[in-house]
């Protein structure tokens, strides 16, 4: 799936396409018949019009006669044992590629900010005060198995989603009901007016088939929603699974009768005939996997191999291309985070302490290649990072919560540590004894200790990748210098999720991408709701009322003035708070390929590589450069 909103919160916006049975606009249709009928739309967009009209052909990034055909082998890392959506965020670890058969109501462009277009719905309203939204499914949109995609399925994937999955509890929270109207609506009721991005992102619910769910599988077993399952489920999307070897490797084929080939949104993607997954420990088993000819595509998040592991022959005679594409839709903070639900932790003094003790200058120069910025902000590389001093509406916003937020950062620019020489690194380590002093604690025989517990401080970080577990490694010593006592765990993927679910972590390394339009997401990442789910994205453990008071002003903007000043405030209260270590970012995605791709001349521009969505299987590129069996 392309980097957009809804992939990276697994939820994005709702919109629509014009209806199978008229090539006339149902606006224009309502018009022409005289009918007083809601207005129908066609597209959604948070803010301004849509760029593409009703009836449109198909999305401008794409190639429309792009070739058909081929097989992509696509990296997973970890393992799996589930394909059942309703219940990844609380069991078991969902297979990749569940994107593929799975549909949702709308999709997003990958040219434009926050605005999607209609997939298994045709069209959508919406009152004035948005207290409701209204979607229309396609007549002929159908699951795999011949039956039709009706209202009861979407009701039965709202409810059971928000039921059982933690993101989407939390994200649904305002939908109070979803209810059928017609032969092919469904009526959402919210909690009140003025969500602006409710009606749009009620579109990203991923629809569930109804029947096939509660029917029984082959050896007449009632299914269960509740529970994992490795039962490959039944879709509507272009491609269905054929093959699976539990744990590593999953193989998806294209539906020769897919309902959707031919909508305007789905013109040009989908190119490929096969599409496989093959799973591996860790990244580093991956690469040498890639090298030798096993895997097609990757992305790479190492600034070490990019700089170091790409010079063998294939790369040096053109079999191999490597390529960056710029990131433009994406936020994103990267941290070492704390849980705060731990009493040790519970200090900002302290956690702030452990950002003077690390010295991400040397990092940056000794492993990374100097390729790396320091981030200083959740919404990093956006307008909706906090900067300088509050100003303007963001002030006036902020004064709102004055009482419940730091002082500081009305007076103080928010900015982390910089190191860069032996007296700075000499400064910051000192710094970082005195907040642990106001802490509470005191170096005693070498050791940091709580001085009114006379335990010493220890911590634990939890990690899953050997990539992982390198950079915090070169981190443990600085920490160790101040008194604290620093252990390194990794365990394998199945074990780190379970222990992030119990929260059973002391410190782990996490990533929040934001979207250029933030809104419910919020909720799930930072609330004091959040802070008590199990599976959800508030690993940190916040529970702070000035949070919970800007998440809102961010949900309820009634402007793009409005959102990016609440987004500001929150950005700056989450800052002050010091809840992690900030990390760093790269602003382009690092991409390594076998030659035997073609994607369009003119790539989106929110859509980074946006692989394999839009690219195709080159014929001629895969006779000179074939595929290793």
């Amino acid at each position: 799936m392309t980097v957009s909103r809804r992939s990276l919160l697994r939820a994005s916006a709702a919109a629509i396409a014009a209806p199978v049975v008229s090539r006339l606009p149902l606006v224009d249709r309502a018009l022409a018949e005289g009918a007083a009928e809601p207005a129908w739309k066609h597209g959604l967009s948070l803010f301004g019009e849509v760029k593409y009209p009703a009836g449109f052909k198909h999305f401008d990034y794409v190639n429309p006669q792009a070739p058909q055909g081929g097989l992509i082998r696509r990296l997973a890392v970890g393992t799996f044992d589930n394909f059942n959506l309703a219940v990844s965020g609380v069991k078991g670890s969902l297979a990749s590629g569940t994107e593929l058969f799975m549909e949702t109501l709308t999709t997003s462009a990958l040219d434009e900010v926050s605005t999607d277009y209609g997939l298994l719905a045709e069209a959508v309203s919406y009152p004035d005060d948005r207290s409701s939204v209204t979607y229309r499914l396609r007549a002929n949109a159908h699951w795999h198995d011949g039956q039709p995609v009706t209202p009861e399925d979407v009701i039965f994937s709202f409810e059971t989603l928000k039921q059982n999955a933690p993101f989407y509890g939390a994200y649904y929270r305002h939908v109070t009901k979803a209810e059928k109207k017609g032969e092919r609506e469904v009526v959402f009721t919210f909690d009140g007016p003025g969500n602006r991005e409710l009606p749009q992102i009620v579109g990203q619910i991923p629809v569930l088939p109804k029947h096939w769910w509660q029917g029984t599988d082959k050896s007449g077993r009632k299914r269960d929603i509740t529970q994992t399952t490795l039962e490959p489920p039944l879709g509507s999307g272009p491609y269905k699974v054929k093959q699976v070897a539990p744990g590593r490797t999953i193989l998806y084929e294209k539906v020769a009768d897919y309902w959707g080939k031919d909508i305007n949104v789905n013109v040009g993607s989908n190119n490929f005939d096969q599409v496989r997954f093959d799973y591996y420990r860790d990244t580093t088993v991956a690469l040498e996997a890639f090298k030798a000819d096993q895997l097609d595509f990757r992305t790479e998040n190492s600034a070490k191999n990019w700089a170091t592991g790409y010079d063998f022959p294939a790369v040096n005679d053109k079999r191999v291309v490597l390529e960056k594409f710029p990131v433009r839709n994406v936020g994103m903070m990267q941290a070492f985070a704390f849980n705060i639900r731990r009493d040790k932790f519970k200090d900002a003094r302290l956690r702030r302490a452990f950002n003077f003790a690390f010295n991400f200058d040397e990092m940056n120069r000794q492993i990374f290649f100097g390729q790396y910025q320091r981030i200083d902000s959740y919404f990093s590389g956006t307008e909706l990072a906090a900067t300088g001093l509050p100003s303007g509406l963001e002030l006036e916003i902020l004064q709102t919560v004055k009482d419940k937020v730091p002082a500081e950062l009305f007076t103080k620019p928010y900015s982390n540590p910089v190191n860069g020489n032996p007296q700075a690194v000499r400064t910051n380590l000192r710094e970082a004894l005195t907040l642990l002093r106001a802490a509470g604690y005191e170096v005693r025989n070498t050791k940091l200790t709580d001085t009114k517990t006379n335990t010493p401080l220890t911590v634990e970080f939890l990690v899953e990748d050997p990539a992982t577990e390198r950079f915090v490694l070169f981190y443990k010593p600085s920490l160790e210098r101040i008194g604290i006592g620093v252990s390194v765990r990794t365990v394998d993927a199945a074990q780190y999720e379970n222990r992030l679910r119990q929260w059973d972590y002391d410190i782990v390394v996490a990533s929040w991408a934001e979207s250029l339009s933030p809104g419910n997401e919020q909720r799930n990442y930072w609330s004091s709701q959040a802070a008590d789910i199990p599976g959800s994205r508030n690993v940190v453990g916040i529970k702070n009322p000035a949070v919970d008071e800007l998440i809102n002003r961010v949900v309820f903007a009634k402007s793009r003035e409005e959102l990016v000043a609440a987004t500001k405030a929150l950005d700056r209260v989450l800052l002050w708070n010091f809840y992690v270590v900030p990390q760093w970012t790269y602003p382009f995605q690092r991409t390594a390929r076998w030659d035997r791709f073609g994607h369009p001349e003119t790539m989106p521009k929110y859509g980074q590589a946006a692989f394999p969505n839009i690219w195709w299987w080159d014929k001629d590129k895969a006779a000179k450069v074939p595929q290793r069996n």
